[in-house]
């Protein structure tokens, strides 16, 4: 390409947009859905289907752990995942500013196609506009996944009941906390935990069918998954402070700026309510895998207080753990 930043051309539909179309973007999304290059990619589906769509306006855009690129792929990827499905098709738009360096979308396009193949999801259709400089942030990013329900598999907040185990991933707030310390000058060596978990998922449904329901931690934290399930499926649950893993350094960042950690948001983790008698075997399972080696379990289901989540504290009090208020860290994800 002979431009260096995208200009007002590259959304004219003329030559300057088949030049970034066939010269940046099919290289790197090439596969024979895509390569019909029609308004709309024929897909071969014959069962049950999950369906997700986000939009990703992270700042800064090039973070520690990741880019808005990966993030676009691993955050539909992972809302498919938790659904019980496994991630097929890809849908990708992104909106362009004006003056967007070439080389910086080069990098994201090529973050993308990257987790795309380690996932094993195509990338089979999508759309580029540009927008005045001023118009936008750089770049955003809008992707819609298709996934393939597994047999037998039934995710539902509705199947959650009093004995269940709470289960996570392993360490929460991590992408946060690598945000906040990217736009606040702190010096540690967080990264954003950003990473698909449909292996992952697929892995622990092969070993329980019967998981109740899952979710991926994003948005809200902690605190806002948990308070979801409990109004959603009308039950109680019992948190234990010393279970949830947290480290040092995301704790620091939150006492420096005033965060509660349960309620930072993830890009890789997910919370599963499990059997009470197959807690142990999924989490054997869990910790085989490089996305959830810290796996553990943080509490249970009880049959009081329905609607609430309440943590046992370090001291042994029981301390409620409400929604977050509002946005608390404006353009994480």
């Amino acid at each position: 390409m002979n431009s260096e930043t995208i200009t007002m051309a590259h959304g004219s539909g003329g030559l300057a947009s088949q030049n970034l179309l066939r010269e940046l973007i099919l290289p790197n999304f090439s596969n024979p859905a895509l390569d019909e290059l029609n308004d709309g990619a024929i897909l071969n589906v014959k069962s049950k289907i999950a369906v997700s769509t986000d939009s990703f306006i992270i700042r800064p855009i090039f973070f520690p752990g990741g880019n808005i690129g990966k993030l676009s792929i691993c955050g539909t990827v992972n809302d498919l995942a938790v659904s019980g499905a496994i991630p097929k098709y890809l849908t990708a738009s992104v909106i362009l500013e004006e003056g967007f360096p070439i080389d910086d979308l080069k990098t994201i396009v090529a973050s993308m196609s990257k987790v795309a193949r380690e996932v094993g999801i195509q990338i089979v259709t999508g759309d580029t506009k540009v927008v005045e400089r001023g118009s936008a942030d750089g770049i955003f990013i809008n992707t819609t996944g298709i996934g393939e329900v597994i047999d037998g598999v039934n995710l539902s907040p509705r199947n959650v009941q009093a004995g269940m185990k709470i289960l996570v991933s392993g360490f929460l707030g991590d992408h946060s906390a690598a945000i906040l310390s990217s736009r606040h000058g702190l010096e540690t060596n967080l990264e954003s935990d950003c990473a698909p978990l449909s292996k992952l998922t697929q892995e622990m449904l092969a070993t329980e069918k019967n998981i109740a329901a899952m979710r991926d931690i994003t948005r809200g934290g902690l605190a806002e998954v948990l308070n979801e399930i409990a109004t959603e499926s009308n039950v109680g649950i019992l948190i234990d402070e010393e279970k949830i893993p947290i480290r040092d350094e995301v704790r620091g960042v939150c006492e420096i700026l005033g965060f509660d950690p349960l309620n930072l948001a993830n890009e890789g983790k997910l919370i599963a309510f499990v059997p009470s008698e197959s807690a142990e075997k999924i989490l054997d399972t869990m910790r085989k895998n490089p996305f959830g080696k810290n796996a553990c379990e943080i509490g249970e289901v009880v049959t009081n207080s329905r609607g609430r989540v309440g943590m046992k504290t370090s001291i042994g009090s029981i301390r409620v753990v409400d929604f977050p208020p509002g946005e608390l860290v404006p353009r994480i994800c």
